[in-house]
């Protein structure tokens, strides 16, 4: 595996903190100068990965104050990059995958065309059914690239959080996102998978995400309306 940028790394170690409260909301930033010393790296290291954890939502510059933690949404924003798993701990609900699959495949033309990727390109599949204090909220369906994430199928079961898991052992930084969302109804299997009754309402999310190296992921997931919401942060009309 190639060399790994030091801003990936500082990016994935200071999201960790922020995330298990080692920086908790409305708490500064250490600056510029100590996170240079703490990491070992230059500022343009620092400022890297500050970036884009500012654009993600986790921090704000503040005029000569520095630089303060955010807090964590109670419902999942639109506006950065996020999950289902990460916005459900943060709401303080107990999060599992009782069982997953994860194979190895060729994209079919289909799925070729949605990840902007050649036919028959290798791909994982990872099948999951996310759990909330032991109910079942969702089924997501995730194809990533292969050359992404060697050798993934030897962890199967061996993660929650998709996201926090190609980040933290991949150091994969994702960079933006393309989120389709509709409303549907569960069918037999589906109400099934997820303890609802058949036609109960589902909201159906489908989203190809970047990473800095380009296309990373198509997913799609099956999520119980009655369980989850999202908000939308709309600005001010220019």
């Amino acid at each position: 595996m190639a060399k790994i940028p030091a801003y990936r790394t500082m990016y994935t170690e200071l999201k960790q903190r922020i995330q298990n409260g080692t920086y908790p909301a409305d708490s500064f930033l250490p600056t510029e100068p100590e996170l240079e010393k703490m990491f070992d790296v230059s500022r343009t290291t620092v400022r890297k990965a500050v970036g884009i954890l500012i654009a993600e939502g986790y921090l704000k510059a503040t005029q000569g104050k520095g630089t303060v933690v955010l807090n964590p949404s109670a419902s999942q924003t639109l506006n950065y990059i996020s999950s289902i798993t990460e916005t459900l701990k943060a709401r303080g609900y107990r999060v599992s995958v009782p069982k997953m699959h994860i194979e190895q495949l060729c994209a079919d033309e289909a799925l070729a065309n949605a990840m902007h990727i050649p036919p028959q390109s290798p791909v994982y599949r990872v099948e999951r059914v996310l759990n909330a204090n032991g109910t079942p909220i969702a089924y997501m369906l995730n194809y990533l690239r292969a050359n992404f994430v060697p050798d993934l199928e030897a962890y199967e079961n061996a993660f929650v959080g998709l996201y926090e898991f190609l980040e933290t052992h991949y150091h994969l930084i994702l960079t933006d996102a393309v989120e389709t969302l509709t409303a549907t109804t569960a069918d037999f299997l589906q109400a099934a998978l997820l303890q609802t009754e058949v036609g109960a309402p589902l909201i159906c999310s489908k989203r190809l995400t970047n990473t800095d190296r380009g296309v990373l992921e198509y997913a799609q997931m099956l999520i119980r309306a009655d369980r989850y919401e999202y908000t939308i942060h709309l600005a001010r009309r220019q």
